[in-house]
């Protein structure tokens, strides 16, 4: 049974939440990408930090962010987006205020 094959109106009714906010939420797993992924294209790594590609490319030329070239492709090792993240929740003062 393929997704388009399932019945979302009744399983939205048997969940108790609308049908649109079912959907929403499968579009958004549908499009979340492949989390196995160890090297990513720089617009996965942009999407899953939630930044634009600009932003990130700024990072990758900054050095801020490991990336490594294979062929003519650029990757993100996908520990270099938490270990990015991590450098800039600790700079910050903000992530104890919380």
């Amino acid at each position: 049974m393929h997704r388009s094959d399932l019945p979302l109106a009744h399983i939205a009714q048997l969940l108790d939440v609308p049908e649109d906010a079912l959907r929403t939420l499968m579009a958004e797993q549908s499009s979340a990408g492949d989390t196995t992924l160890v090297a990513l294209t720089v617009a996965e790594a942009a999407r899953r930090i939630g930044i634009g590609r600009t932003k990130l490319y700024e990072y990758v030329s900054s050095g801020e962010i490991a990336s490594v070239k294979i062929g003519s492709l650029r990757r993100i090792p996908a520990e270099a987006v938490n270990d990015f993240l991590t450098r800039r929740l600790s700079a910050s003062d903000f992530g104890a205020a919380a």
